[in-house]
């Protein structure tokens, strides 16, 4: 009987541990921080932050361990005038698995410069959906960015499986952006704090004029990346196809964040797919890509000539 209990109880332990959807490593980096400041207190930081993104359930659906996404995060810190106050920038990059491969795709390659929080060791990180801000908005904003972010990944990797797949996780996010910490030295959440922020980024996958940036995400990796191994001349068709689609909307939709958030990290990535086109496909590429990731323009015309 006993052994039946341990049996049952080892299977919930090992269903609940494989139900989560994260596979984060969060890496606090201190080099901005004063001397005067005990490090242990980043070593803790850094810790709960990847018990807080690995522990929690943050969707109703059931991931395998094969399927937790595969995310990092990296935590800038700069000390502020401020007892316990942090300065930081944070990185997030998450990548997701190309089927009949080992090689993973970046999704998200992104640097967040506008975050500011408030921390003290051994400091509980909680975070409630319906509930963002609790009783002081900057120890609030350290787990409203990270949660915000969770919801990304999730978004953005769901989104390259099925066509609107990530829209609730998108609107999950953009619930914590309605209902954000505010406040001194807060930034990021509003329409005014400029126009590539945390608003914005959740803003343009859910405003129904941008809706081509769906098909975009989802034919990108289901239509082309996901294809590669299996038939790389027609996966690169409808890489051109993406790149098309995307030329289409940033003349419709110039100056938009989530045109240039997709670009970020990718462009290795589009250099070995097209180094081996046709010269009329390769030529229309480096048209394209140039014209769209201009902070990679030069590195598509040495390698794409």
């Amino acid at each position: 009987m006993c052994k039946n209990i341990l049996l049952i109880l080892f299977l919930c332990c090992v269903k609940i541990s494989n139900a989560q959807e994260l596979k984060a490593r969060v890496t606090v980096v201190t080099t901005r921080v004063s001397n005067n400041v005990n490090r242990n207190v980043f070593q803790t930081l850094q810790t709960a932050l990847n018990n807080f993104l690995n522990n929690r359930k943050w969707t109703a659906e059931t991931y395998g361990a094969n399927e937790k996404i595969d995310c990092n995060f990296l935590l800038n810190v700069e000390s502020t005038d401020e007892l316990n106050v942090y300065s930081a920038s944070i990185t997030i990059q998450s990548a997701r698995p190309i089927y009949n491969s080992s090689y993973l795709s970046p999704i998200i390659n992104y640097k967040d410069d506008n975050f500011s929080f408030k921390y003290l060791e051994f400091q509980q990180l909680d975070f409630n959906e319906n509930r963002v801000t609790g009783n002081d908005p900057l120890a609030s904003n350290l787990t409203a960015v990270f949660a915000y972010y969770a919801y990304l990944v999730i978004g953005f990797d769901a989104a390259s499986f099925s066509l609107h797949g990530g829209d609730t996780y998108f609107q999950k996010a953009q619930n914590i952006v309605n209902s954000a910490p505010d406040g001194r030295s807060i930034t990021g959440w509003k329409a005014f704090d400029g126009i590539r922020n945390r608003y914005w980024l959740v803003n343009n996958m859910l405003d129904t004029r941008y809706t081509a940036m769906h098909d975009v995400y989802y034919n990108y990796y289901r239509s082309s990346m996901d294809k590669l191994y299996e038939d790389e001349k027609t996966a690169r068709i409808e890489m051109l196809n993406v790149l098309n689609l995307l030329d289409g909307f940033n003349i419709e939709n110039p100056n938009t964040m989530i045109n240039q958030f997709f670009f970020q990290g990718k462009s290795n990535e589009l250099i070995k797919i097209f180094s081996k086109a046709s010269p009329p496909d390769k030529a229309t590429a480096l048209e394209i890509l140039s014209k769209l990731d201009i902070t990679n323009a030069g590195k598509y015309k040495d390698q794409l000539k």
